[in-house]
């Protein structure tokens, strides 16, 4: 059951640190620390966002379904940001829902109260808005990449984003989820996935990934890898550093 408490580790969401101490204390009393599950519902499609999420660990997805009930994610939210976004974009919904892919923990606060302090402080504005940017170039680099790069190098491209948002090497990430991000079927990923077990580069069963060779992976992902995290670190400054999460 999560309890709400002071909120003692701010660099383990990117945004977090980035807030100065005076915005972090207004938000630190309405933080509330939660476990983030697999496939756990953070906001639905054309619904009143009730609350924004601090992931800390684990990776949200960012999913458009359409009429005929296909679902296809657009993009992910991890330790780098806030999901919520059209909170700061002056909205209280989206045509576009966010679940959980990968679990984790990460830190919750009622919508309201977020809205009322970003309208009361520039600055948490302009680090909030610095991320809103940083998220568009990698929805925009995302579908370039699909458009020209192979299966083999958008599948380590998201296992190296992944890994980023997690603080350890193994994390749970099925095949039902990497399709989804890779637009493919589950075929695909299965041979996208055993080549490179095969390779040594990771060690992948029953939907869980343990990284063994992060250079390896690197050398055979495409560029988008690199162009999205340097725009991230360009806009929000250096990640917080891997360890062992601190949980509550």
């Amino acid at each position: 059951m999560a309890t709400k408490r002071k909120a003692a580790d701010a660099q383990a969401n990117r945004l977090l640190g980035l807030l100065s101490p005076k915005d972090y204390r207004r938000l630190q009393p309405h933080l509330e620390r939660i476990p983030l599950t697999y496939r756990q519902s953070l906001y639905r499609a054309r619904q009143r966002l009730g609350f924004v999420y601090f992931i800390e660990t684990g990776v949200g997805s960012l999913v458009n379904t359409m009429a005929n009930g296909q679902a296809a994610e657009v993009g992910t939210i991890g330790n780098e940001g806030v999901v919520g976004l059209p909170l700061l974009l002056g909205d209280d919904r989206a045509p576009t829902s966010v679940y959980i892919q990968v679990p984790g923990a990460g830190l919750r606060m009622p919508a309201a109260r977020f809205s009322a302090e970003l309208a009361r402080s520039p600055s948490m504005r302009k680090v909030m808005h610095r991320y809103a940017h940083a998220l568009f170039n990698q929805v925009a680099q995302s579908a370039a990449c699909n458009h020209f790069h192979t299966l083999q190098q958008r599948c380590c491209r998201w296992m190296l984003m992944t890994h980023d948002r997690m603080q350890t090497d193994e994390f749970l990430l099925t095949q039902e989820f990497l399709a989804m991000m890779l637009g493919v079927q589950r075929t695909g990923v299965s041979a996208a996935a055993g080549a490179l077990q095969r390779a040594g580069l990771i060690r992948y069963s029953r939907g869980i990934v343990t990284i063994l060779d992060r250079r390896g992976l690197q050398r055979r992902s495409c560029e988008c890898y690199g162009v999205s995290k340097r725009e991230f670190d360009r806009l929000l400054g250096d990640p917080p550093r891997r360890g062992r999460p601190k949980i509550a």
